[in-house]
């Protein structure tokens, strides 16, 4: 059917559309597509309150972020609220030990000796100086070993010593971790494998075979000054004591299974490398007598040395693979170059406060060791966030910063990210922190802290429980969660 217009009609219809001024202007807004308004993106960035609610996490969250060009402080959250820096505090360490050691700082071992070598025989005693070398491994002192023959001694008439005092000795870096945890060892002013030794168990029969030994890349000699007995028993898993010099450690047979290995601690490190360079030695026909420890640096002729990488190269292996040791060394070692030998690891500690207080701004923070390790130690995120503001943080820590892959929602990395982090983590039960600067793919820098911690959760801890805590892993996954949220909302409101 075809409907039809009449001619009367359609002039009404005409003049309908024709019949004013406003009918007949043009659109009030332009047909092209229109500029959203500037900005309107953040719009859509979750704000603070709901991500810190949405985290599920308990306990306290303190953290600062500003622009590096400008230093102005643009987000904050309780950032004066001092809580425990876990391993961030390996930051402020790399800083203290770079301006009072300097980046080309080397460490030296050396072997002395106290009398002439006459017809390839030392008149004299053999002395093992350690210089406080965190980095010192079985495959360098095998080197030393080669080398001693090589400088023509085949026999040493004196004794065999070894000189720790470079730094003072300490027992453990922080005395609430469990015995057999092998971040924790004991510090002295020699370091042999990071003070660790490896054991490790097999069946066999009907019981299980052990070793403990000092292996590194070339060599595994077995250590008579740590030993490993397989106790029949279900708990503890380990008990350790010292008896005469010697690590005396049982496992419970019940965790055992059929095998495995792992690093524990060593509680006289100086009997430890003197213990393993007698064997390397007696390797190159050096009969050596058993170690004895010297109270002061023997005098004498300098035979062999063994310097240390650059502590530059020291200091990035400890950022990225958080050695306490290694803090712990260094940091006293800095101590010492800037006024003496301290006399306790928490009197080289206070002196690093002091030090980051005056020369980082860090105005609020205590720190009883260099690695983080002590839950009492307390820094803001303020504070923080002061310290990766100055040129030493951004022209000499920033570069040694290891790069943090940010991760997809179901926890894989996201290498496609558009945001490049490179900062310090630190981790502790219940605690969880993150500092160091976030970039934007137009080029924005930020300088950010983030810390949490549960306190009350972790003072409930025994010390039995401290390795391996229930709820710990949960906990410190919703931390970095929250961690990379805060990023992503910083990149969006304040970036390019």
């Amino acid at each position: 059917m075809v409907q039809t217009v009449s001619r009367r009609s359609f002039f009404t219809l005409l003049a309908a559309f024709s019949a004013g001024p406003a009918l007949a202007a043009p659109p009030a807004v332009s047909l092209r597509p229109q500029l959203r308004p500037g900005g309107l993106h953040k719009q859509a960035v979750p704000g603070v309150e709901a991500l810190l609610r949405g985290s599920g996490l308990s306990g306290q969250i303190g953290f600062a972020v500003a622009d590096t060009k400008t230093g102005k402080v643009l987000e904050t959250h309780v950032e004066t609220l001092g809580l425990p820096p876990a391993s961030v505090t390996k930051s402020i360490t790399a800083m203290y030990a770079l301006e009072k050691l300097g980046p080309e700082h080397r460490f030296q071992t050396r072997l002395i000796a106290t009398g002439p070598v006459v017809n390839g025989v030392l008149k004299g005693d053999l002395v093992l100086a350690g210089g406080g070398d965190p980095s010192l491994d079985t495959d360098g002192l095998a080197d030393m070993a080669r080398q001693l023959k090589a400088a023509g001694v085949h026999e040493v008439s004196g004794t065999f010593k070894v000189w720790a005092g470079a730094l003072p000795y300490t027992k453990m870096i922080d005395s609430d971790q469990p015995d057999h945890a092998g971040y924790n060892p004991a510090i002295c002013g020699v370091a042999l494998n990071y003070n660790r030794v490896h054991f490790e168990w097999r069946r066999a029969g009907s019981g299980w075979g052990v070793t403990m030994d000092a292996r590194s890349a070339r060599y595994r000699p077995e250590v008579a000054v740590a030993k490993m007995a397989v106790k029949n028993r279900q708990l503890p898993v380990y008990t350790y004591e010292q008896r005469g010099g010697t690590d005396l450690w049982t496992v419970a047979s019940g965790a055992l299974g059929n095998g495995g290995a792992r690093w524990l601690p060593v509680r006289r490190p100086e009997k430890y490398a003197g213990d393993v360079f007698r064997t390397l030695a007696r390797a190159h026909g050096i009969v050596l007598k058993r170690e004895t420890v010297a109270a002061t640096l023997p005098a004498g002729n300098t035979l062999v040395s063994h310097d240390s990488p650059a502590l530059r190269d020291i200091l990035r292996e400890m950022l990225k693979y958080s050695t306490n040791l290694t803090a712990e060394m260094v940091g006293m070692a800095a101590t010492g170059a800037a006024g003496g030998k301290p006399a306790t690891l928490q009197a080289s500690a206070g002196a690093m406060s002091r030090w980051a207080k005056t020369r980082l701004g860090m105005a609020s923070s205590d720190f009883v060791d260099h690695s983080g390790l002590g839950g009492t130690s307390r820094m803001s995120a303020a504070d923080m966030v002061a310290a990766l503001n100055t040129p030493l943080a951004k022209q000499q820590l920033k570069p040694l910063l290891k790069q943090i892959t940010l991760r997809h929602d179901d926890g894989k990395p996201n290498k496609a990210h558009p945001l490049h982090v490179v900062a310090k983590t630190g981790t502790l039960n219940f605690a969880s922190c993150l500092a160091g600067y976030v970039t934007d793919k137009n080029g924005t820098e930020l300088a950010f802290a983030i810390l949490t911690a549960d306190q009350p959760r972790r003072n409930k801890l025994s010390k039995s429980e401290r390795e391996r805590p229930e709820g710990g892993r949960s906990w410190n996954r919703k931390s970095k969660r929250l961690q990379q949220k805060l990023l992503e909302r910083w990149g969006a409101m304040y970036g390019v």
